[in-house]
């Protein structure tokens, strides 16, 4: 699901609400979770999961194209781990379709 359809389904599920109303507000809850990663926070939603950084040491990369093996420095990645009532979520759903 791309974010516009995510727009869609809420704006759908809460007709009394604009849709341009439900897109900023979309937009400012993903706003604040890049705000507080990139400020080095974590972003705990209980129940759904959690956001983080996690630090990538400096290595050596290999270019795709010729081979040749280029520097790559340390960064900061972005990581979400599962909540737990979301994995039961996932895990059920796929038990009952098996």
């Amino acid at each position: 699901m791309i974010k516009s359809e995510l727009v869609q389904r809420m704006a759908a599920r809460n007709p009394h609400l604009y849709q341009r109303d439900i897109e900023n507000i979309i937009d400012a809850i993903l706003g604040e979770i890049a705000d507080a990663l990139a400020r080095g926070e974590r972003v705990e939603l209980r129940g759904f999961g959690a956001f983080s950084t996690k630090q990538r040491q400096a290595r050596t990369g290999r270019n795709p194209r010729t081979g040749d093996k280029v520097p790559v420095t340390e960064k900061l990645a972005p990581f979400f781990k599962t909540g737990k009532e979301l994995r039961e979520r996932l895990n059920r759903s796929s038990v009952e379709h098996a």
